[in-house]
C-alpha cells in the first residue's frame, strides 16, 4: 500500500505566513486574493483569464449572465467571510459511505474549512482557551487538549440561516478549534461548517487530524 499524496501548496513558502497546516484529501482551496481582487491588482488578471475561459465556453448569452451572476454572488459571501477575520477558505467534497453504503450509492457531502484571527487579551495561552469556550454559551461537546502546537479547545455550534437571508433553512453545524498564538495576543480558529448533521463524529474527526498537523513555525524551515 503507497503512502498518501502530501501536496505542498505555494503559500508553505509564504515568509509572512504564521500559521501552517495539512488539509485531509477532499478541501479544495479558493484562491481568496485571486477571487477577491480589485480590477487593477495583479491577481485579477488570473480571475479575468479564468472567467473568459468559461465565458467562451457558454452556451448563449443568457448562460453568460447566470455565471457572471453566481460569481458575484460568491465574491460577496467572500467578502462576507473576510469581515470576520478569515484568512483561509476551502470546500470540501466526500463521499458519504459511512455505515456500509455500497460506494455507487453513496452522497456527496459539502463542507467549507476555515481559518480566521481574532484579537485576545494577552494572557497563558491555556488561560486563553478556558476563556474563549467558557464565554461560548451556545458551544457544546467542549474538549481541551494539548499539543505540539500548544494547548487549544474543539467545541461545537448549530447555527441557522436567518429569516430573509435567502438561504436554504437547514441547521449548519460548526465544528471549531480554537488554538491561541505564542504570541499570546491572538486566536487562530479553524472550523468546518457542514449540514451533515448526522456526520458530526466524523467532521470532529477531520478536524482533530488537521489540528495534529497545525504550527506556529515553518515546519520545512530548517534555521534554528
Amino acid at each position: 500500500m503507497s503512502a498518501p499524496a502530501i501536496v505542498l501548496h505555494e503559500s508553505v513558502h509564504d515568509p509572512h505566513a504564521e500559521l501552517w497546516f495539512a488539509e485531509p484529501a477532499g478541501f479544495t482551496a479558493l484562491p481568496l486574493e485571486a477571487l477577491l481582487a480589485e480590477p487593477d491588482a495583479p491577481h485579477a488578471d488570473g480571475l479575468r483569464a479564468a472567467a473568459a475561459v468559461l465565458l467562451e465556453s457558454a452556451p448563449d448569452e443568457m448562460a453568460r449572465q447566470e455565471f457572471i451572476a453566481l460569481l458575484a454572488s460568491g465574491q460577496r459571501m467572500l467578502r462576507a467571510l473576510g469581515e470576520f477575520g478569515i484568512v483561509h477558505c476551502a470546500v470540501g467534497l466526500h463521499r458519504d459511505d459511512v455505515g456500509g453504503v455500497a460506494g455507487g450509492n453513496a452522497q456527496p457531502l459539502l463542507s467549507l474549512f476555515t481559518v480566521s484571527w481574532c484579537a485576545t487579551a494577552v494572557a497563558p495561552r491555556a488561560a486563553t482557551v478556558a476563556r474563549v469556550v467558557t464565554r461560548a454559551t451556545d458551544h457544546s461537546h467542549i474538549e481541551y487538549l494539548e499539543r505540539a502546537s500548544g494547548p487549544l479547545a474543539i467545541s461545537e455550534s448549530v447555527r441557522r440561516p436567518a429569516a430573509g437571508s435567502g438561504l436554504p433553512p437547514h441547521p449548519v453545524l460548526q465544528i471549531h478549534a480554537h488554538l491561541p498564538h505564542p504570541d499570546c495576543k491572538r486566536l487562530a480558529v479553524l472550523t468546518i461548517s457542514t449540514t451533515a448533521m448526522a456526520r458530526r463524529a466524523e467532521y470532529r474527526a477531520m478536524l482533530r487530524q488537521i489540528v495534529e498537523t497545525v504550527s506556529f513555525q515553518n515546519p520545512l524551515s530548517t534555521g534554528p
